[in-house]
């Protein structure tokens, strides 16, 4: 069965390579293409608000059938689940994406392929999000937690509620970072109507996706926001790191408006959560498992 799934998966990932194509290639709305955001009293557009992302990308930024998402063990005929997927059912599993690369190609170096394919086969051990490290950028942006974006005229602060990560935007450049850090140092200017900020000082500790894609502290990432409706804007994010890639690759996405009347961040503080699985081993009696 599992040789079967193996080997319909090309075709399959194929089919939804076209259709990806077919949606990129559709023409923006006159609706999008005539839309004024509302400004602030600088005369910029106000992103003020509750965004989130609806996709599959924390998963697998590429397109993707659905899979198992915990560590594989060699079998028989192949690799297999390794037991933990089997207890935990559907909720050890990956849901089918169309992906969000442009293109859908990462142009991985060859050895850093081998790694990207180490971290996805162990997944459960490496991926900084099950310690709850803070995620970094651009995979902040798509995790599935909303964030909010907090503007005035002469402030800008990005929250996120995975972690309670924070991000403080420069609105005037301060020089080099003085230290790589987990979120970086963000820069942002206007580019007409457009929100471009630049994110450098990076460390090589996340992720892109549970899939295993990752970077190094040479990491570059230039994001663009757009509102293009009220309750929608089109996030871009160019990736640069001559350590890990060939050349620079782009991701998009739309982030929508969170409806709820009473849409706040809450406190997802996940430290907490993650205390045994880190450190229980040293635990003088360990807890019945």
């Amino acid at each position: 069965m599992l040789r079967l799934i193996r080997n319909s998966m090309p075709a399959f990932v194929a089919g939804l390579a076209g259709a990806w194509l077919a949606i990129a290639a559709w023409p923006i709305t006159s609706e999008a293409q005539g839309y004024r955001p509302p400004r602030l009293a600088d005369g910029h557009p106000d992103l003020n608000g509750i965004w989130q992302a609806l996709n599959e990308a924390n998963y697998d930024i590429q397109i993707h059938a659905a899979r198992p998402a915990l560590a594989l063990r060699d079998g028989p005929y192949g690799p297999v689940p390794a037991a933990p997927v089997l207890a935990l059912g559907a909720v050890g599993a990956v849901p089918p994406g169309v992906g969000v690369v442009d293109g859908d190609e990462l142009p991985y170096r060859p050895e850093a392929l081998k790694t990207k394919q180490e971290n996805q086969q162990q997944w459960l051990s490496r991926d900084p999000e099950i310690k709850c490290y803070l995620p970094g950028i651009p995979r902040a942006t798509y995790m599935p937690y909303p964030f909010q974006i907090v503007q005035s005229a002469g402030q800008l602060l990005f929250t996120y509620q995975y972690a309670g990560a924070v991000r403080d935007i420069h609105l005037k450049d301060p020089g080099p970072a003085p230290v790589d850090s987990w979120m970086g140092q963000s820069v942002a200017r206007w580019d007409g109507d457009t929100l471009v900020v630049d994110v450098t000082g990076l460390n090589d500790q996340t992720w892109f996706d549970r899939a295993g894609n990752f970077h190094s502290d040479a990491l570059h990432v230039v994001e663009r926001y757009t509102r293009t409706s009220a309750d929608v804007i089109s996030y871009e994010a160019t990736i640069e790191d001559p350590n890990v890639f060939t050349r620079p690759w782009k991701m998009s996405m739309p982030l929508y408006r969170r409806q709820e009347r009473n849409a706040q961040l809450m406190d997802f503080k996940c430290v907490e959560f993650v205390e045994e699985l880190m450190y229980g081993q040293w635990r003088k009696r360990p807890l019945d498992r």
